[in-house]
């Protein structure tokens, strides 16, 4: 996606309005809410954008629409939340025709049914339609999987759930297919050792527990625990010392404030509304920190 020659990303018409392309995900921890306070940290200009932990990538769809990056890599250890946008990639006609069955059958039943079929027996954008099912019809939204990485989220009582936004996923997919987007499973550390001078890297891992009884979040199989924040601190210095623009996101706690300098690193304290939890006393307006290398980039 070249800077300022590119075709800009397909905008979507609501009632004679154009809109930024919204996620076509419900994920915990979007970022939606904080792309006010996030885009303004990051460059203006980029050569390749690295986002490890894309989610449902508001992040990413925003610095797309503004034109902000020549590349993308987009990445996660998930394998099918990476399937989701590799199948509407691919062919994202197939995948609004499935979600168009799943809508007409949807109930319960269906949903379980859905929930027990094993993803690796399914082709790519069958794959990618299950899971979007299951996110926009799943309890509150949520993505839990199991410790043998089995999907397990009950159903959610929803009164008329949008399972096929068509509109938004093709434009999802133009965002994709530009030249120079690249959809990778792979690890935060290892995907970003390619990032060099010049490029750009917003990290929003799983968070760590507001309190000491919580459990680290499981978003796969593999658990993102102590070590995992540990080794994305280390990662954000190594990129530091390469001299890479690096943002990161992570929950306001006294173990997240101790992993990052704040006489390097600029760390903000920002309130944002948290619909998605498991939990009802958990959502509302909770602390979260940015953490942002810009100041010690400058020394």
């Amino acid at each position: 996606m070249a800077l300022g020659s590119a075709v800009a990303p397909p905008q979507l018409a609501h009632a004679g309005r154009r809109e930024r392309l919204r996620p076509i995900l419900k994920w915990a921890g979007g970022k939606a809410r904080l792309l006010p306070e996030i885009l303004p940290l990051l460059p203006e200009r980029i050569e390749t954008y690295y986002e490890p932990f894309v989610g449902g990538g508001a992040v990413f769809f925003a610095l797309a629409s503004e034109r902000r990056f020549r590349r993308a890599v987009l990445s996660d250890l998930n394998a099918e939340l990476v399937d989701v946008y590799r199948g509407i990639k691919k062919d994202v006609e197939a995948v609004i025709r499935l979600l168009e069955r799943y809508r007409k059958k949807h109930d319960a039943e269906l949903y379980y049914r859905t929930r027990a079929l094993e993803p690796q027996r399914l082709e790519l954008v069958e794959r990618a339609a299950r899971l979007i099912y299951l996110n926009k019809t799943g309890y509150n939204g949520l993505y839990r999987v199991n410790r043998a990485g089995l999907f397990n989220v009950p159903f959610g009582r929803y009164v008329n759930p949008v399972i096929c936004d068509a509109e938004r996923l093709r434009a999802t997919a133009a965002v994709l297919r530009a030249r120079g987007i690249k959809l990778e499973v792979a690890d935060f550390a290892k995907v970003t050792e390619r990032a060099q001078p010049g490029d750009a890297v917003y990290f929003d891992p799983p968070y760590a527990p507001r309190s000491t009884t919580a459990n680290f979040t499981s978003y796969h199989s593999q658990e993102f625990g102590r070590a995992e924040h540990e080794r994305l601190a280390a990662t954000l210095e190594s990129l530091t010392q390469r001299r890479v623009r690096t943002v990161l996101s992570n929950s306001d706690t006294r173990f997240t404030r101790q992993l990052y300098d704040r006489q390097r690193f600029q760390v903000q304290k920002v309130l944002v509304a948290r619909p998605i939890n498991s939990k009802s006393s958990a959502r509302g307006r909770v602390g979260e920190l940015l953490v942002d290398n810009a100041r010690a980039l400058a020394r």
